[in-house]
């Protein structure tokens, strides 16, 4: 039995030191993760997220898809910012299109009857998501693909799962120490 508490305490103390080893370099990351994360979850209710307008049809037909993207692409060229569309969310129940870009964090909101300019605002949640999962990096350096998403996220998930298996073990292996001593007496 006491070689076998030696055997433990010679284990556990090894992965104590593994387990600081990894956790402390990966704090930084952890709380980047945790602080984005909540910041994330209440958007809405924080108002990081530019809210839908809704547009009364009155009759009128919906302009074309091709009208609302040369419009977004007129009114980003006046700003003397790049007009490379990432996507239009076209909602036509609500007369409205949501317009966002590749190269900035801009939305244009535009009337799907008149195709005039209801708002332009910054997507605020979307620069939080990209701190979040690692891709402002890869936007910054222009990147192609998303290399240091991958490697940021893999990272963490498995410096999360190393620490929460080896906390896991740091607090058994006492225990079984502890139950081995008590059964020596």
């Amino acid at each position: 039995m006491k070689e076998k508490n030696k055997s433990l305490a010679k284990s556990t103390r090894w992965y104590r030191k593994a387990h600081r080893f990894v956790a402390i370099p990966l704090l930084i990351f952890i709380i980047i993760m945790s602080i984005t994360g909540l910041l994330l979850t209440w958007k809405d209710e924080l108002g990081f997220k530019p809210a839908t307008t809704s547009i009364n049809s009155n009759g009128r037909h919906l302009i074309s898809l091709s009208e609302i993207e040369m419009k977004a692409i007129n009114y980003m060229d006046s700003l003397e910012l790049s007009n490379d569309i990432n996507r239009i969310d076209y909602r036509p129940r609500k007369g409205i299109a949501k317009v966002r870009f590749d190269h900035h964090f801009t939305e244009l909101q535009i009337d799907c009857y008149t195709g005039e300019i209801i708002s332009q605002k910054t997507r605020t949640a979307d620069i939080i998501e990209m701190i979040h999962d690692g891709s402002i990096i890869d936007f910054l350096f222009n990147s192609s693909g998303t290399p240091t998403k991958l490697f940021y996220s893999t990272l963490i998930a498995l410096g999360l799962l190393f620490i929460s298996l080896s906390g896991f073990w740091l607090w058994l292996k006492p225990k079984q120490i502890k139950k081995n001593k008590t059964l020596i007496k």
